[in-house]
């Protein structure tokens, strides 16, 4: 089995315990799509796919475990401490974990590699095929009112979309982009 497929459920299992602060959704709507993006910009832009791959499966598990506010930070310990147990290599642990912990749109970061900037990237474009679970972490999560949460998941697709810096990102998600505008309007 591949280091990849073992680190995916490594993600699955820990998204099906008890104690999984969001349960199992963040997996299937969350790190499955978010995944499926980021191979895709690492095949078309020529980045260390198994880079891209292990971090996008991990760029979150902080959240699953612990908590949100510094979920960047607890995810790139977590990532290390698996990925040495399965005897990755050091220097592509490091690499994995400066994608984590750089891959939060809300946080200004210096992402130096391609491999950061695509898990930046893939995470926000991810967001546009789960519209429902931004409605339900304002709605729920947030505690806000229909036309709050409709204000408030409108402003963050919009700043998510002001946010990709790749032409290939805006390709791939302007149609989802505009009919969400469009629906929101």
């Amino acid at each position: 089995m591949s280091i990849v497929e073992t680190i995916r459920i490594f993600v699955e299992n820990e998204s099906k315990k008890p104690t999984s602060k969001y349960g199992y959704e963040p997996y299937e709507f969350h790190f499955v799509p978010m995944v499926r993006y980021a191979e895709e910009l690492a095949e078309e832009l020529g980045a260390d796919k198994e880079i891209v791959a292990l971090s996008g499966w991990l760029h979150d598990i902080g959240s699953l475990v612990d908590d949100r506010d510094n979920h960047h930070i607890t995810g790139a310990e977590i990532a290390e401490e698996k990925l040495r147990e399965l005897n990755y290599p050091e220097d592509r642990i490091e690499r994995v974990k400066k994608c984590i912990l750089n891959h939060r749109g809300s946080i200004d970061n210096n992402r130096d590699s391609l491999e950061e900037k695509i898990i930046a990237e893939a995470d926000i474009i991810s967001n546009f095929d789960d519209i429902t679970g931004l409605f339900q972490a304002a709605l729920v999560y947030e505690g806000l009112n229909r036309g709050e949460a409709k204000e408030a998941v409108r402003k963050k697709l919009e700043n998510k979309y002001k946010q990709l810096n790749f032409d290939k990102s805006r390709e791939i998600i302007k149609p989802k982009y505009e009919a969400a505008m469009l629906l929101f309007s």
